[in-house]
């Protein structure tokens, strides 16, 4: 996790066609099933869609997502909520992608 020069916590996503940036709202690691928080901010075009994969293919549970007109936040790209719910401790793969640009983030939970 980074520390940005506005003192958010964010994490960035690898991504070869989209810049993408993670700003959670809980500590990492994250606990198993307690909802988190997490904005995304992503380039390129098109909706937003999202999935996390865990340990032995476990699904985390995607509560609600909702865009975002905007926030003090300074990253690039258009910006998202999410609330999840991982099930279990380990490492997580999150992927987003839209129309035009992918990428993903690996986030612990304890």
């Amino acid at each position: 996790m980074l520390t940005s020069d506005d003192g958010f916590r964010e994490v960035r996503g690898t991504s070869r066609d989209a810049e993408l940036w993670g700003l959670p709202f809980a500590e990492a690691p994250f606990e198993a099933g307690a909802e988190v928080k997490i904005v995304w901010r992503m380039t390129g075009d098109g909706p937003l869609k999202v999935s996390a994969t865990g340990p032995g293919g476990k699904r985390a549970k995607l509560v609600w997502m909702e865009e975002h007109g905007g926030s003090n936040w300074r990253r690039p790209g258009h910006e998202w909520g999410t609330g999840w719910v991982f099930p279990t401790p380990g490492c997580w793969k999150v992927e987003l992608s839209r129309t035009r640009g992918s990428g993903h983030v690996w986030l612990r939970v304890a």
